[in-house]
């Protein structure tokens, strides 16, 4: 966790923001314009950050690819499978895009007023949240695609509680 020290400000543009946080962090990242991406490796697997800003909206949609493809075959199991995670999450939510077959994770975060700032606090909420939930159910979507199982059965395998350790 940084803070605010790492930072000139604690609030700025948000892709500024965003940048800042990337670049604190030490991860690979490349700004172009209104939009910043960020390699990022996660327990599982490297995730592609993506934020883009929307000045005459005044949102920020954040955007986290885990690096899962969705075999045709397994297709209609992973959307029960994202629907089934997305009844679980409060902020941001699952899904596949259709034309590449690409699993991701989006939320979108509209920004107050005219020119709005994003803190140091909403960022790092927006990044780790995403990241977070990308992680949690990593190994659903795993268990679905390679490992035989259904998506309820993947769902309770990778959600079971373990205690102690090995």
């Amino acid at each position: 966790m940084l803070d605010e020290a790492d930072y000139e400000r604690d609030d700025a543009a948000p892709i500024d923001m965003l940048e800042s946080y990337f670049s604190a962090h030490g991860w690979d990242y490349e700004r172009q314009d209104d939009e910043v991406i960020a390699k990022v490796k996660g327990s599982w697997t490297q995730y592609e950050l993506r934020a883009l800003w929307r000045d005459e909206d005044s949102v920020i949609q954040f955007l986290a690819f885990p690096d899962i493809r969705v075999t045709d075959e397994r297709r209609s199991a992973l959307y029960e499978t994202v629907g089934l995670i997305n009844e679980q999450l409060w902020v941001g939510h699952f899904e596949i895009w259709s034309a590449s077959n690409i699993l991701l994770y989006r939320h979108a975060a509209m920004i107050d007023g005219d020119g709005g700032t994003l803190s140091l606090a909403a960022a790092e909420l927006l990044v780790e949240s995403a990241i977070d939930e990308c992680e949690r159910f990593y190994p659903v979507f795993q268990f679905v695609l390679w490992g035989g199982k259904s998506p309820k059965e993947a769902l309770a395998a990778a959600m079971t509680e373990t205690q102690g350790e090995a």
